[in-house]
């Protein structure tokens, strides 16, 4: 029983340590050509987009909740 324990204390701090999942938002999204109007904005590129599409249908938009990436300035010297 003890080690059942020690095993489930062990796990619960793995899982406690792991990153968190955020959703992917990329520039590009294909909007299938179907009845049922999926959308996918999984595409870093028109080129990707557009090589997906040419199998299935559908056709490719910029996707307008894209937000990029901050990016960060050089850093101030901490003076002490």
């Amino acid at each position: 029983m003890r080690i059942l324990l020690l095993v489930f204390g062990i796990s619960v701090g793995i899982v406690g340590f792991g990153n968190r999942a955020e959703a992917q938002n990329y520039p590009w999204c294909l909007i299938y050509g179907t009845d049922f109007g999926g959308k996918n904005c999984g595409f870093t590129t028109f080129q990707q987009c557009q090589a997906t599409v040419s199998g299935i249908g559908g056709f490719c938009m910029q996707n307008n909740t894209y937000q990029p990436p901050q990016l960060l300035g050089p850093r101030a010297r901490r003076t002490r």
